[in-house]
């Protein structure tokens, strides 16, 4: 077994959820992924954890054991987001949506590796009254052995991010692997979480964004490095042993260069209409937000893939310039690190964006997981 204690993010997307593992101390061991454009980028940025393509739905818990070379009971986190489309208050929240299966796979597997700890990750929509027997039949597969919290809820600007993205959490333990229990609070908000802003989480990126950086080369461009905050600290540095895709670890180091610029053509009548709006408010048009620059960013959107129409997400305009954001911009707003890479393609980027969890968020709730391991 690794000496670290050790995870496997389930449905990982590109990787938000393992980032703030890796960051909290655990070692990635795996990685399960049904999207081939996610896990692709998921694998760059974690190129020593395991990858495994594969629709959870059919995935036994004996065989993701064996692919990372464990026994039952000797994993120390499953982690992950399943899908969270049909929960969403911005869907159309069917109850029989396919897709809501798979938080109830969740737990399955919870069953079948026997975990010191598990965390799930969904919308706050999952609480309500309609998903109540959906709940309680996945929650019914967890062990009688472990101890499990009620689901609580976590807004990221209060932790130090420039984004008011709130999720709810379930999270369950094992007590004899622990030197102490658990309770809610100690996943409450730091006392003296940092105030960020949208300027403040923009600082140092480029702000004058041509329409002709469209090209997959075209989107490396340099940054400038700015200190002073916390945020700051994580965006521009604390990269784990073994995390990062290695060509962009060595531009962003030796010359500040980050990927995720491209622009966007807008019509000269658009970006009239963008110029007048007021940051905080919305074009009528377009329906995209103008971001207050002494405010926060709302939750960003994912658009929807291949199989439900490639719809593009809409994306909010940037507070000073008349133009929506970049993917490098949406990046910092959910609390990704500039070395951190996403699909060179504008859609796939916000996509792997929007579905992600706040790596900050991750982070924090997976601290004190991991200092009360008795291990």
């Amino acid at each position: 077994m690794s000496k670290k204690p050790t995870v496997i993010d389930l449905f990982s997307g590109v990787g938000g959820f393992s980032l703030g593992a890796a960051r909290a101390g655990f070692k990635v061991l795996a990685a399960v992924e049904n999207d081939p454009i996610a896990i692709e980028s998921h694998a760059k940025n974690f190129p020593k954890c395991k990858h495994l393509q594969r629709n959870i739905r059919t995935l036994p818990g004996t065989e993701l054991l064996e692919e990372v070379n464990l026994k039952l009971g000797e994993l120390t986190g499953l982690i992950g987001g399943p899908p969270c489309q049909g929960f969403s208050n911005i869907g159309r929240q069917y109850a029989r949506d396919g897709r809501n299966q798979l938080f109830g796979h969740f737990f399955r597997l919870v069953d079948q590796t026997r975990p010191a700890f598990f965390l799930a990750e969904n919308v706050p929509g999952i609480l309500s009254p309609k998903y109540d027997s959906m709940r309680e039949n996945a929650l019914a597969k967890v062990p009688d052995m472990y101890r499990v919290l009620k689901p609580f809820k976590v807004t990221a600007s209060e932790y130090g991010a420039a984004t008011t993205r709130t999720r709810v959490f379930f999270f369950g333990y094992d007590p004899n692997r622990f030197n102490e229990g658990f309770t809610e609070d100690v996943f409450s908000p730091p006392k003296k979480a940092e105030t960020i802003t949208v300027q403040m989480a923009l600082e140092g990126l480029p702000v004058e964004i041509s329409d002709d950086w469209k090209a997959e080369n075209a989107e490396w461009r340099e940054i400038t490095k700015t200190n002073g905050s916390r945020f700051m600290a994580k965006a521009t540095g604390e990269i784990p042993f073994g995390v990062g895709d290695p060509v962009a670890k060595e531009k962003y180091l030796t010359s500040n260069l980050v990927s995720g610029c491209q622009g966007t053509i807008h019509l000269e009548a658009v970006k009239d209409r963008f110029g007048k709006i007021a940051g905080g408010k919305t074009d009528e048009i377009s329906r995209a937000h103008r971001l207050d620059p002494n405010g926060y960013c709302p939750t960003l959107r994912a658009g929807t893939g291949s199989d439900r129409g490639s719809y593009q997400a809409i994306r909010p305009i940037h507070f000073s310039e008349s133009r929506v954001i970049t993917p490098r911009e949406a990046a910092r707003l959910q609390g990704f690190p500039d070395w951190f890479i996403f699909h060179p393609t504008k859609w796939h980027s916000f996509r792997q964006i929007g579905n992600s969890i706040c790596p900050i968020i991750a982070e924090q709730i997976l601290n004190p997981i991991r200092n009360k391991l008795s291990y």
